[in-house]
């Protein structure tokens, strides 16, 4: 690797290790292994590192939930599996992974409550927020972005607001926060009570 990936790389360490405020570009220097001219020069600054860096660790982290194992989109004889499945399926990788992931846990929600003082951040997580709404409706769901973008769109925005409301239970208190079941359980109620 070259100096702009190992800085890359030692940005992400930085953060999941300390978090977005606390990281310093000497930080990301001493973890990368390269020198304090070269962040300038490859990414203008420390800030702008950080940013894409935050950018890469949650792009990794939603690969890693969202992946499908073997066999998970059919019910094992070949038929389909129903979308309440497919939905509590992916909360148990979500909710199992917590205690490895938890540091990109916290890291969203630091970066979260510095959006208002940081116009760069904000800018940087636009698009990229876009596109993850369309990846949680797809493999939460089972709605394809390309087939129909509107409700693809409608069910991401449902998605993110879910799993930030459930990432703060987790991190809150661990013990009282939901199951994948119960999420399944709420979402049918809510489904059932709209029905009648």
């Amino acid at each position: 690797m070259g100096h702009r990936e190992d800085l890359l790389e030692g940005a992400k360490r930085c953060l999941l290790e300390k978090g977005y405020s606390r990281t310093t570009a000497r930080d990301i220097v001493a973890a990368s292994g390269t020198n304090l001219a070269s962040i300038g020069y490859h990414y203008g600054s420390k800030e702008a590192l950080l940013n894409l860096a935050f950018l890469k660790v949650t792009e990794e982290w939603g690969d890693v939930l969202t992946e499908q194992p073997d066999g998970a989109a059919d019910d094992g004889d070949g038929a389909p599996r129903s979308p309440l499945d497919q939905f509590r399926d992916t909360w148990e990788r979500v909710i199992d992974s917590y205690e490895q992931t938890r540091s990109v846990w916290q890291l969203q929600m630091e970066v979260v409550s510095r959006i208002d003082q940081d116009p760069e951040l904000r800018k940087a997580l636009a698009g990229p927020q876009r596109e993850g709404r369309d990846g949680l409706a797809e493999n939460m769901l089972g709605i394809d972005p390309e087939t129909d973008p509107e409700k693809a769109r409608v069910a991401g925005l449902f998605c993110q607001a879910l799993l930030a409301g459930v990432m703060v239970q987790w991190l809150m208190d661990s013990e009282s926060a939901p199951s994948a079941q119960d999420l399944t359980d709420g979402l049918n109620a809510v489904l059932e009570g709209r029905v009648r």
